[in-house]
């Protein structure tokens, strides 16, 4: 399983706009379906909400990877 930190600008991010960000899906549709099928766990427990608000510090597993949130460091 892999595991990557994906840094998000504005302290939030919804969860279908990060598995595209984080290029674990091709497209929007992709990830609403694959999320509403329950493939994506965030802090270990399914999500079928694609729109689920997510912040620095969650962890979000899906299709073998693991996606840590980072906040982006101020200038």
């Amino acid at each position: 399983m892999g595991r990557q930190q994906v840094t998000v600008r504005d302290g939030v991010i919804r969860l279908g706009q990060l598995l595209k960000l984080a290029g674990v899906v091709e497209t929007g549709g992709e990830a609403k379906l694959r999320i509403r099928e329950g493939e994506a766990l965030v802090n270990g427990e399914v999500e079928t909400r694609r729109g689920r608000q997510l912040v620095p510090g969650d962890l979000v597993e899906f299709g073998g990877e693991v996606l840590e949130l980072v906040a982006k460091a101020e200038a």
